[in-house]
């Protein structure tokens, strides 16, 4: 009856894991937050902001007549400034949010493995209960046995 109870807790806990989503809950923006912060770290998104860079730098620094952002670049040094201040942000969050789920998913860890020890020590208990009283039969038996043979001997 106490495994199911445990059970019954262990699945709670894991339900509030499911559940939990940090500072901002379960709501889109945070979702969609730690999802672009996640892609801010992929060999993708660095690789095709390495190719806008290069074909920023060329054109403007070759073809004359499309130069929106001469040497030294202060459009693009903006632009990076501007996404710095937003990519930030979101990766703080993103770590805010998975600390907090680890930090759940330690605490059920650390129940469930007390629970399977308690588990454990009861059965361990069970089965030295279970050793002693076979011993002591084990003893009838021999008692009794000898007895009857004592018996047989004698007639």
């Amino acid at each position: 009856m106490e495994a199911a109870t445990s059970s019954e807790h262990l699945s709670r806990r894991k339900a509030e894991l499911a559940e939990l989503h940090g500072a901002f809950g379960t709501d889109r923006f945070g979702a969609r937050a730690e999802t672009l912060a996640r892609f801010f770290g992929t060999p993708q998104y660095i690789l095709g902001q390495t190719v806008v860079v290069i074909l920023w730098i060329i054109v403007n620094a070759v073809a004359v007549t499309l130069r929106w952002d001469p040497y030294p670049f202060i459009l693009l040094n903006l632009a990076f400034s501007t996404q710095a201040a937003y990519a930030a942000p979101l990766i703080l969050l993103a770590q805010t949010r998975q600390a907090d789920r680890d930090k759940l998913t330690a605490e059920v860890s650390a129940k469930h493995r007390d629970m399977l020890s308690a588990n454990e020590m009861e059965l361990l208990q069970r089965n030295t209960d279970l050793t002693e009283q076979v011993a002591k039969l084990t003893q009838e038996i021999d008692a009794l046995t000898r007895q009857i043979h004592g018996h047989l001997l004698s007639r």
